[in-house]
């Protein structure tokens, strides 16, 4: 079926599903500056105008056809979504392919499904290889093997701890001190066992929690020009850290004794 993209009600349809593919992407972690182009794009590939303002937990999407004039606005909350570089990569490439292979509105709406109903990568394998991840940080910063095991183990655990209160809803600065107090208690084990390198074991066993992506995000999005949500994102950065902090200050002020 042809569409008529003069219509209110094609304007109104794109409009809901430019402001879905919008929240998908801010939500799964992606910097303001790409959302926006890609916005843009498959509203260029749809025969319509795209203007769009974000803060950190809302958006809002203004949706113009080029000739008609009808407009559609849609204020709309970015949902929490695990960050995720595949969600990045896949929906900025619809964006192009939208407009390289002038594709309708229905089979991009369809490609867009198929790619967010995609399964994510298994809980377990993601534990093991950010344990690993963090096992090979502690031996990056002269840890010997039996600090590498004490913090795989510590991570594994604290990463497990985290996964599950997230899963259940649990307010995410309250999510990073338990899991830093609880992998970081784990690591202080390496003290008592006598290591050599126990301080490094304990040190490394909480940088799987440092929130890289929201950091680097920030400073893009300051450089780009998009001021409030940058400096929006450092601050949540900045607060995460503090959580970081609190949860590694519990446990050195347990084991003060043993580091001195």
């Amino acid at each position: 079926m042809t569409e008529n993209k003069k219509s209110p009600e094609y304007v109104a349809d794109a409009s809901d599903f430019i402001a879905r593919y919008l929240s998908y992407m801010l939500g799964a972690g992606v910097h303001t500056s790409r959302v926006v182009r890609n916005s843009k794009r498959i509203g260029a590939a749809l025969g319509l105008d795209v203007s769009i303002h974000i803060s950190q937990k809302t958006a809002t999407l203004t949706v113009c056809q080029k000739e008609s004039r009808i407009m559609n606005t849609r204020v709309l909350d970015i949902p929490p979504f695990p960050i995720s570089f595949e969600w990045n990569a896949d929906l900025s490439a619809l964006s192009w392919a939208s407009l390289d292979q002038n594709l309708t509105l229905e089979e991009i709406r369809s490609r867009f499904d198929r790619l967010v109903s995609k399964p994510g990568m298994n809980p377990v394998f993601v534990l093991f290889m950010v344990s690993l991840a963090n096992a090979s940080f502690c031996r990056l910063f002269g840890g010997d093997i039996w600090a590498m095991l004490v913090t795989f183990t510590a991570t594994m655990i604290g990463f497990f701890i985290r996964q599950h209160l997230m899963k259940n809803k649990v307010n995410h600065y309250i999510v990073f001190i338990v899991s830093a107090f609880v992998a970081s208690i784990c690591a202080s084990t390496a003290l008592t066992l006598g290591l050599g390198t126990a301080e490094i074991a304990l040190a490394t066993s909480v940088l799987y929690l440092v929130p890289g992506v929201p950091l680097i995000n920030g400073l893009i999005d300051i450089t780009d020009g998009h001021i409030q949500i940058g400096i929006s994102r450092l601050v949540n950065a900045f607060m995460l850290i503090v959580c970081i902090a609190i949860g590694l200050s519990v446990t050195l002020m347990m084991v003060k004794d043993s580091l001195l």
